[in-house]
């Protein structure tokens, strides 16, 4: 092959040289960029893919009694419901996944991110709303998820009453991921009155913290039996479901709405496992009146904070209760939903001045123990 002067010209002049080997390092950070930008785009679904598989796997092994428990640690059940019964208030193993999925968006950011830094972890729970059933625990979980320092499960898990076979690894499955200072809570009204919890719950941690919502317990019974009238509009009228004899005045103390009200007989079996300190007694009437001041106490019993204060809360002349102007993770007001609120039918006053008659001695041994009195009489 013969020499080429114009060729070695070329080729040896500096200018040339340094063009291109710019171009040779500009083709390969472009072929980088694109490489990298082509990985990247991948990595959020490669690790929702590797996360559901997961999930699947783990779904083929439980079978049907876990119920999908990862999927549903992603989610919460719809917020702000005044639904409170055993029959009413999705538990985790029988919520629906619609329910469930109504928050979807905001938790799976929340997990996403916490699943990004590694950080928190899921802890058995530090303090737990065991009641009442139709007492405001609802509305006293979504004003206290309101605070950093508490991450708190959304649908009842009904695990020291119902699923307590399952086992606590099952239970802390449950719960959401906390970071270091952060409190573990959950709420289950019918823990208060089930015979069997307070042993359970001492089990777990004899230094759990216990919150009790109560409210009048002759109003309670009547939105007890109101909730169920919702559901079952051919039961019986509540006159004839609170008198075991209707002449004689003698009230029937096995319909579960009146027994869940004889707060007494049941602190009675919780102190045989907690001392009285690890107790709050929240007022379900305070809690609409000042529900800044009652979360205030709430507050400083879970030793947080006071970071919930007046500001956080609107009373809704509508609705006849104070909301949230900005609930948990959303920059709108938020008031508990349509079911809460609901009218109470006409009951007889005798009726009702009856009942009043019977719990008298229940509530005045209920102040005795707790040391307040919530004026009910």
């Amino acid at each position: 092959m013969e020499y080429s002067p114009v060729c070695h010209s070329f080729w040896s002049s500096p200018v040339k040289k340094k063009l291109l080997l710019l171009s040779i390092m500009f083709l390969i950070w472009v072929y980088m960029l694109y490489s990298c930008v082509g990985y990247c785009s991948t990595m959020p679904s490669l690790v929702v893919d590797s996360y559901r598989g997961k999930e699947s796997a783990s779904l083929g092994k439980r079978g049907t009694e876990s119920g999908g428990l990862v999927s549903r640690l992603l989610a919460k059940p719809q917020p702000w419901e005044d639904i409170e019964s055993d029959y009413e208030e999705p538990s985790i193993r029988t919520a629906s996944r619609d329910l469930l999925d109504t928050d979807r968006t905001e938790d799976w950011d929340d997990a996403m991110s916490s699943f990004s830094s590694g950080a928190g972890s899921k802890k058995l729970p530090q303090a737990i709303i065991i009641g009442v059933k139709k007492g405001g625990t609802r509305a006293l979980l979504e004003f206290l998820r309101v605070h950093p320092d508490i991450r708190a499960v959304g649908a009842e898990p009904h695990f020291f009453d119902r699923n307590y076979e399952n086992g606590l690894e099952w239970y802390r499955e449950l719960m959401p991921k906390t970071l270091e200072g952060q409190i573990t809570m959950e709420k289950t009204p019918s823990y208060f009155v089930t015979r069997e919890a307070p042993a359970r719950i001492s089990a777990m941690s004899r230094d759990t913290k216990l919150i009790v919502v109560v409210r009048d317990p002759v109003t309670r019974a009547i939105s007890d039996y109101t909730q169920t009238l919702s559901k079952k509009p051919d039961i019986p009228s509540f006159e004839s479901l609170t008198f075991k004899n209707r002449t004689t005045g003698l009230i029937d103390t096995s319909w579960s709405a009146v027994q869940i009200g004889i707060y007494a007989k049941h602190l009675d079996n919780w102190l045989q496992h907690f001392p009285m300190e690890q107790l709050l007694f929240v007022s379900g009437e305070r809690l609409i009146s000042d529900p800044a001041g009652e979360l205030g106490r709430v507050q400083d019993f879970l030793g947080l904070k006071r970071i919930i204060t007046d500001k956080h809360f609107y009373f809704n002349q509508t609705k006849g209760f104070p909301c949230l102007k900005k609930a948990e993770g959303s920059s709108k007001p938020h008031c508990l939903g349509k079911t809460k609120g609901r009218t109470h039918p006409n009951i007889d006053p005798e009726v009702v001045q009856r009942l009043r008659d019977f719990y008298r001695p229940f509530n005045l041994k209920f102040y005795q123990m707790t040391g307040q009195n919530f004026g009910w009489d």
